[in-house]
């Protein structure tokens, strides 16, 4: 028995069985990048957007974790960068992530439920425009393959994402967060304008937040 051969089938798979595995995922990520190029240019929702379309997004198929927020608001419209403002500092204060690991899409991908920012509503902004996510939400969530946690932000991500698993308001769904952990967590937009909540609340910063660090920390420490 030449014991070598063993040693050599290890080191030298099969180069059609390793072409074939190269082309499949090759072409997996082709359509990946070319769904995201789709939505970075897609106008659907232009007739209803005062400042204009700018779909604002950050997203790899190999990403740890999910952001699902709601939708830029403008300065975020202005910058083109996702939680480019205060709601964005209070959020990664929340994960315990720096600029840096925040903004690495193979970590974190960041979905709104619209991917425009709506213009301004009667108290704050606008809704998200509907037709975002009934266009594209579900054809990248099912390139995520990767995600371990889904970060579930205002009430249009918790309708989309939770459904009818709410309770009968956002405080009692955020309170019952571990009935939908460790996939998900229910979260309270880390807005200024949700301020009273979070001091009516103290137990969310208090008992919620430091599992949710700990989730992160597990989930990027080997990206």
């Amino acid at each position: 028995m030449r014991v070598l051969s063993t040693v050599e089938s290890s080191h030298h798979p099969n180069p059609e069985k390793s072409k074939k595995r190269w082309t499949k995922d090759n072409m997996s990520k082709n359509k990946f990048d070319s769904l995201i190029s789709d939505i970075r240019t897609c106008d659907i929702c232009r007739d209803h957007l005062p400042l204009g379309p700018r779909p604002i997004l950050q997203v790899a198929s190999s990403a740890k974790i999910l952001i699902a927020g709601q939708a830029p608001g403008k300065k975020v419209h202005e910058s083109g960068i996702p939680f480019d403002d205060q709601s964005g500092d209070r959020l990664r204060n929340w994960l315990g992530l720096t600029n840096d690991q925040f903004y690495d899409s193979k970590k974190v991908a960041i979905l709104p439920m619209g991917f425009c920012y709506p213009g301004a509503g009667v108290s704050g902004d606008a809704p998200p425009r509907p037709e975002c996510a009934k266009e594209w939400r579900e054809k990248v969530l099912n390139q995520l393959s990767t995600v371990g946690l889904v970060l579930v932000i205002g009430k249009y991500a918790l309708d989309y994402h939770l459904a009818e698993k709410q309770k009968e308001n956002l405080t009692e769904t955020v309170k019952a967060w571990r009935e939908y952990w460790p996939s998900h967590v229910p979260m309270p937009h880390p807005s200024p304008r949700n301020n009273i909540w979070l001091r009516k609340n103290p137990w969310f910063e208090q008992e919620v937040i430091p599992s949710i660090q700990e989730r992160v920390r597990t989930l990027i420490a080997d990206t």
